[in-house]
């Protein structure tokens, strides 16, 4: 289960890191409130999968999906560029991600 909620808290970062880009510096009022009422949930599934996680490891795969799905959003969604650098960065920190997860 501690998987899962790690998954689901990653998710939920990449719904924060969205949202918080969409309120232009805490100026917008909804995605604001958004931004923090997924803020909290990232942080308290994460906190629930500590319970039986080595920290090192969950806030490892927490902060990559993280990272990872925002850098997926930002191309899909805002047009950011996705040129052979950016991606090679990103397949690396995913790289990292599962060589993680099969250490653990």
């Amino acid at each position: 289960m501690a998987w899962f909620y790690l998954l689901v808290a990653g998710i939920l970062e990449i719904g924060w890191a969205t949202l918080l880009k969409q309120s232009y510096g805490f100026t917008r009022l909804w995605p604001s409130v958004g931004a923090a009422v997924f803020m909290v949930a990232s942080l308290g599934l994460l906190s629930l999968s500590l319970r039986t996680l080595p920290l090192g490891t969950a806030y490892l795969i927490w902060t990559g999906i993280g990272a990872i799905g925002s850098f997926a959003v930002g191309i899909i969604v805002f047009g950011e560029p996705a040129t052979a650098l950016r991606l090679l960065a990103a397949a690396l920190v995913t790289s990292g991600l599962v060589l993680m997860k099969v250490a653990s």
